[in-house]
């Protein structure tokens, strides 16, 4: 046990502090803003994190200090906050009722409609507004990803944001307070665990790493919440139970990114956000693959650790690590091991993993100079979608021109994340060229047999990963490839 247990949880709303007693493992920062608090500026759209009507800030203490991200309200977890200072729309105009600058631009720039995804849109305008006064259009684009509105056509949205381009954000009072929020939070996070009974089950919060393990040890069924992008939906949108439930997103030791020649390790609490920067530089082409990661709230909340541990087979991250040879570090109590990616996913919903084992971090190899890498996400709406197909590759090349190694990871394809070695075996000793790509593609048929869903049918899964190959050789050699996008569908040409 750590050194102290405490009972309820702490956080700042807005200007106040909450102290909370009673807090069900499933109740969402959402439904506690609009029924208990009465702060209904926050709107419930679709309620999986996608439409973004929901948006608020949350300010966290981490690796770089007081940050404040964008977050899907409708599927984070009040059990989330401890130690967080929680921002709604309601706390952006002043005390004689003057709206915010950004407000006023959406009123001056006719940003608003109906209203009903308004607020959310201004909560994201201001997260960035925060960060980055003078963003540009492009910057603008990527953080409104995630703010889906039906009846605007964002124009007018993007007028209110390039009006605020370069606009002083030193009086905002975020700003202003934001080294005695920093100090109050620093008070509130006391390295106690925190553990919550209610008749809707047990909300369990670590206060450090080993913590966490001693608790999965004492409940190796519990749920492990890191951003809740997915596990928010277990709740939402199929009800299921998550007590107990461990949140574990205030552990500063889970969220360490190092970078040496060998690679990169990111921590298993590393946001898609905070792991961009390391990804990007590391390895290039995985920088566009991850602004296609779901809006920029998700990719606030979610972690990369997290899409690894839920073992989806449509999860984005894995094909691209596994054919990057990535290795998972996991612990079960005191002890740790360490396994290449592509074996911790053994079955649909079935990992490697340990009853009480956690994973620890993941480690991606350098790629090596003269390897060539490219990662493909195929989905109906190219931003903000689920993958219908991932499909990651890499080559090496001898000096005749040979294939002398190749790597090739789908998901989408299969009940896991997947290598095609059978197309991998076809390609590898013979030369680098139309004809060998054209007889390797038939392979897929061996390595994959896909399923047909609402995303995607299976002959459009096969025709598309084989498709994929095509693109990638095609690519090496220099040359464009033209993406036709139907109307339901993509197709690479």
């Amino acid at each position: 046990m750590p050194d102290a247990v405490r009972h309820e949880l702490r956080f700042i709303l807005n200007s106040e502090v909450v102290h909370l007693n009673d807090v069900a493992p499933t109740l969402t920062l959402l439904d506690y803003l609009r029924l208990q608090k009465r702060l209904t500026g926050t709107k419930e759209g679709c309620a999986e994190g996608d439409c973004g009507a929901c948006t608020v800030l949350v300010g966290r203490l981490g690796p770089k200090g007081l940050v404040y991200e964008t977050v899907n309200a409708c599927i984070r977890f009040v059990g989330s906050l401890d130690a967080c200072h929680v921002v709604t729309v309601e706390h952006l105009a002043d005390l004689n009722g003057n709206l915010h600058p950004i407000q006023q631009a959406m009123v001056d720039f006719h940003g608003s409609q109906c209203g009903f995804c308004t607020p959310g849109i201004v909560m994201s305008l201001y997260g960035l507004w925060l960060e980055t006064p003078n963003a540009d259009a492009a910057r603008v684009e990527k953080t409104l990803q995630g703010n889906l509105c039906r009846c605007t056509g964002y124009d007018a949205i993007l007028n209110a944001a390039e009006a605020m381009a370069g606009s002083d954000n030193s009086g905002d009072k975020l700003v202003v307070t934001h080294e005695a929020i920093t100090q109050k939070l620093s008070e509130l996070r006391d390295g106690s665990r925190v553990e919550i009974d209610t008749p809707s089950g047990k909300t369990i919060v670590p206060g450090s790493v080993d913590d966490l393990a001693e608790i999965l040890e004492a409940y190796p069924k519990a749920t492990v919440v890191a951003g809740s992008t997915d596990v928010g939906l277990w709740v939402t949108k199929h009800m299921h139970d998550i007590a107990p439930a461990v949140f574990i997103g205030n552990l500063v030791e889970l969220q360490t990114i190092s970078e040496d020649e060998s690679g990169i390790t990111l921590g298993a609490g590393v946001t898609y956000t905070d792991a961009f920067d390391a990804i990007s530089r590391g390895i290039p082409t995985m920088g566009d693959l991850w602004d296609r990661i779901g809006g920029e709230q998700v990719r606030n909340m979610g972690t990369v650790g997290g899409n690894i541990a839920n073992g989806s087979p449509i999860g984005d991250t894995p094909p691209p690590l596994i054919a990057l040879g990535a290795e998972l570090t996991l612990q079960k109590g005191a002890t740790t091991r360490t396994i290449a990616l592509e074996d911790f996913f053994i079955d649909y919903g079935k990992q490697d993993r340990a009853p009480g084992e956690f994973v620890r971090s993941v480690f991606i190899p350098k790629l090596p100079a003269g390897d060539t890498f490219a990662v493909y996400k195929i989905s109906k709406r190219r931003d903000e979608d689920i993958s219908a197909v991932c499909g990651a590759f890499r080559a090496r090349l001898a000096d005749d021109g040979t294939v002398e190694d190749a790597r090739i990871a789908f998901g989408g394809m299969a009940a896991t994340p997947k290598r095609a070695k059978a197309v991998e075996q076809a390609l590898v000793g013979n030369a680098w060229n139309e004809a060998t790509v054209d007889q390797a593609m038939a392979a897929f048929e061996q390595d994959f047999t896909p399923l047909t869903d609402w995303r995607a049918s299976a002959e459009y899964r096969m025709l598309s990963t084989k498709n994929l190959l095509k693109r990638f050789y095609l690519e090496t050699q220099g040359q464009a490839v033209q993406v036709v996008r139907h109307e339901k569908s993509l197709a690479e040409v």
